[in-house]
Formats: structure tokens, C-alpha cells, sequence
């Protein structure tokens, strides 16, 4: 299965790629359907790098973050501050790029610090509250964010000479706003940078003892890991990549949107990504991505059209619009979805409950060792229960 589910992948990622350098393909779908598949399918990516960023803080650590929305919002503000003629700063994109993710990161760090002691739902609810200050923020500072008015227009990234001669062989236009194609290889390059970094980092130390800590947090305390440290580092790189996405979103939308593009919905919807796509897994979660995104992009509004164009709504009534029925047909396939595969449909191998005795043995340890690591979790354990056991008999009559 493992082995089918990479060749699956790959020729998915190779249609993905060749996509744009098939000739006619995007303009006979365009046709059909009536919509620029090809330009959807950058912001598809750039929501891909989001549920990406989303997936460190939730799949790996189980962390309930609410609030990654908000760091996606900050990075494409910081990108528009400094990249529009209103200001003076107009670095450009790469530079704009870098400080966005790092900005965002220190954010996260900063913000996230002194609710380290918080623990499920009270961590979730600052993160919640985290991202309804800063969407409020961005509205009210109109003289720096631009409010409700935006900041615009976000200049595309400059091309270097060297690279126009190979983009001619390949039919790719040196105009961003007229062939879609840039973007799309722009975002998708980035997204695939994103995925290989978190493939690696997931089965580094650090990716190790985030899944520790997700499955027992009480015992890989007691092992020597250090949950707040890791909690952090969790948030604050999720932080990072959401501010990464949010720069390459304001530079394909030409302007930063309203603040309120930014709020808790969003953030709903990259979480019911992850749900629907599988926590934790990261071929999961972009197929979550490529589902929920395509349809609210595509097939929600093809089918509007689609019965419109049969005429039978002459009296322009609501309950006969698609739209009118779209989050309720959404919201019953996810309820669908958490009631028969709440894993999702990809799961992750490590996503099922196991324990942290199984996701050691996933990275082959001598058999000594997870007899040694099996021990101490069980001893650690049996001596919580003890304590536990003692303090609630204190006092207790004989």
C-alpha cells in the first residue's frame, strides 16, 4: 500500500508539473468549465503552504491552533508595507519574502511564550483570541495597514535576464499578470520547498519528539524532553511558513485584501483540511487542501453556472441556487467524514493512537531499547497513578 500510494504521488506530481507545458490543456478546461483552472490552482498552492504550516503546530505536536489565519494576514501586510510606492522601503519581493517569514516567527515566538503552561482547549482559546486582536489590529491601523482600503498594487517579482531566454523555449510569458504560468510554478516550487523541509524535519530529532509529545506528553516529559521548548519551536516555525504563504498570497493577489480575509474562518478552513485530508500526514493534508479548496473555488461555482444556464430558476429563487446549499453540503460531508474516517483519508502511519513505544520502533531501534523505552513509559505511568491515588486519599477517613 505504502509502495502504491509513491507511484500515485509521483505521477500526481509530474501531471502537476507538466500541466502548464501541455499545449491547449488549461484553454480547453477553461472552456468547458468557464473558470482559469490554472491561476485557481496557485492560490490552491499557496493554501497548501498554510495547511502545511498548520500541520506542524496540530498534526505533529497536537497543538489546537486557531489562530494561524492571523500570521498568514501579518505576513502579506508586511510583504505589501514594504514592497508598495505608498513607502518608502519598495525591497522587492525576495527580500519582502524573508522578512515576512521571519517577522512572523518571532511573533509566534513572542506571542506564544507566556501561554507555554496553557494545555488543550486554554492554549487553543489564546490562540483563538490571538487571532482576533490581529485581524482588529490590521482593520483600526489604517495609516500603516492601509485598513479596509488595502495596500496596493504589491509589484510581481522581478525576473533575471538569464531566465527569459529558458522560459521563451518552455512558451512562458515574462508578464505575470498575463500568463498565469509564473505563478503557478512560483507558488508550486515553494510548496514543494515547504514539503521536502517538513518530510526531512519529521523524521529528525526534533520531528521524533514532537510525535512523542503528541501521543504522551506526560511521559516524554519524564524522559527527559522538554514540552515547552518543543512547543514553541512547533508554533513558532508554523508561524514562519504561514507568513511565507501569506507573502506569496498579497504578491499573486496584487494587494493585501481586507483584514477580514484574515480571520477565524479561514483559519476554520485550513483545520477542516487537515481533518478531511489526515493529520499528521503531509499527502494528507495537501489532498484536504486540493478537496475543500477546489471546491469552494471550482466546483461550487461550475455548478452554480451549470444550473443557471438549464434555466430552470426563472424566478431567481434561492433554495434553487447551488450556493444556497454549499456550506450545508459541506459541513454534512465533514460530519460524514468524522463519524466513518475520522483519521481521514490519508492517515498518518503514526496517527492512529499509537504509542510512543510504536513510533520509536518506526525509526528501527535495537529491541533493547524499546524494551527500555516501553518500561520507563509504563513506570511512569503506574508512578502518576500512585501519586494521583495518594493526594485524592489525603484526609480521606480510615
Amino acid at each position: 500500500m505504502t509502495r502504491f500510494r509513491a507511484i500515485a504521488g509521483l505521477l500526481v506530481l509530474v501531471f502537476v508539473i507538466a500541466y502548464p507545458l501541455i499545449p491547449g490543456l488549461d484553454a480547453a478546461l477553461v472552456k468547458a468549465t468557464g473558470k482559469p483552472i490554472g491561476a485557481v490552482m496557485a492560490t490552491v498552492f499557496v493554501y497548501g503552504i498554510l495547511a502545511l504550516a498548520l500541520n506542524v503546530v496540530v498534526g505533529y505536536t497536537g497543538i489546537l491552533h486557531l489562530g494561524i489565519a492571523a500570521f498568514f494576514g501579518i505576513g502579506a501586510f508586511v510583504t505589501g508595507i514594504l514592497t508598495v510606492q505608498q513607502y518608502p522601503f519598495q525591497i522587492g519581493f525576495l527580500p519582502a519574502l524573508l522578512i515576512s517569514t521571519v517577522l512572523s516567527t518571532l511573533l509566534g515566538m513572542a506571542l506564544t511564550a507566556p501561554a507555554l503552561r496553557l494545555r488543550g482547549d486554554y492554549l487553543a482559546l489564546v490562540t483563538l483570541g490571538f487571532g482576533l486582536i490581529a485581524v482588529t489590529a490590521m482593520r483600526n491601523f489604517e495609516e500603516i495597514t492601509g485598513g479596509m482600503k488595502t495596500l496596493n498594487p504589491i509589484p510581481p517579482p522581478k525576473i533575471p535576464g538569464f531566465m527569459e531566454t529558458p522560459l521563451s523555449w518552455l512558451g512562458i510569458g515574462t508578464n505575470w499578470t498575463e500568463d498565469y504560468k509564473l505563478f503557478y510554478f512560483l507558488t508550486l516550487g515553494y510548496l514543494l520547498l515547504v514539503y521536502v523541509l517538513l518530510r526531512n524535519l519529521e523524521r529528525s530529532r526534533i520531528g521524533r519528539a514532537w510525535v512523542a509529545l503528541r501521543e504522551d506528553e506526560l511521559a516524554a516529559t519524564h524522559m527527559g524532553l522538554n514540552a515547552a521548548k518543543l512547543k514553541l519551536a512547533a508554533i513558532a516555525l508554523g508561524a514562519g511558513i504561514a507568513g511565507m504563504a501569506g507573502s506569496l498570497y498579497a504578491t499573486r493577489m496584487t494587494n493585501t485584501l481586507e483584514p477580514t480575509k484574515y480571520d477565524f474562518l479561514l483559519s476554520a478552513t485550513i483545520l477542516c483540511c487537515l481533518i478531511m485530508g489526515g493529520l499528521g500526514n503531509r499527502a494528507g493534508v495537501l489532498l484536504g487542501v486540493v478537496i475543500v479548496a477546489g471546491y469552494d473555488f471550482l466546483f461550487a461555482p461550475i455548478l452554480d453556472g451549470y444550473l443557471q444556464g438549464l434555466d430552470i430558476n426563472p424566478d431567481d429563487r434561492a433554495y434553487r441556487k447551488f450556493s444556497t446549499w454549499n456550506l450545508m453540503i459541506f459541513g454534512l460531508a465533514l460530519i460524514l467524514m468524522m463519524r466513518f474516517r475520522s483519521a481521514g483519508i490519508l492517515p498518518a502511519r503514526r496517527g492512529d493512537g499509537s504509542s510512543v513505544v510504536r513510533s520509536l520502533r518506526d525509526r528501527t531501534l535495537p529491541p533493547s531499547d524499546i524494551k527500555q523505552t516501553s518500561l520507563a513509559a509504563n513506570a511512569v505511568r503506574s508512578r502518576s497513578d500512585r501519586t494521583t491515588g495518594d493526594e485524592s486519599g489525603k484526609g480521606a477517613a480510615p
